[in-house]
């Protein structure tokens, strides 16, 4: 999780420092500083990352160590 937050911070870094040009590419009456698409895709990813680390974790410690 420590990878993924800092790639989690870094992204919403960058996304800030490129929106800016990138607003021309935008429809009328989009922001590009929104914060709840900021905060939506960075919960997003979080899920997604404790997911991706939890389930294998879990099938794992339900493995007896003797018969592995």
């Amino acid at each position: 999780m420590v990878v993924a937050g800092i790639g989690m911070a870094l992204g919403v870094l960058a996304a800030v420092l490129v929106s800016r040009p990138l607003a021309a590419f935008l429809v009328d009456g989009l922001s590009t500083h929104d914060p709840v698409a900021y905060a939506a895709t960075t919960l997003t990813l979080t899920v997604v990352a404790l997911a991706a680390g939890w389930i294998p974790a879990w099938r794992a410690a339900r493995v007896d160590p003797m018969a592995v």
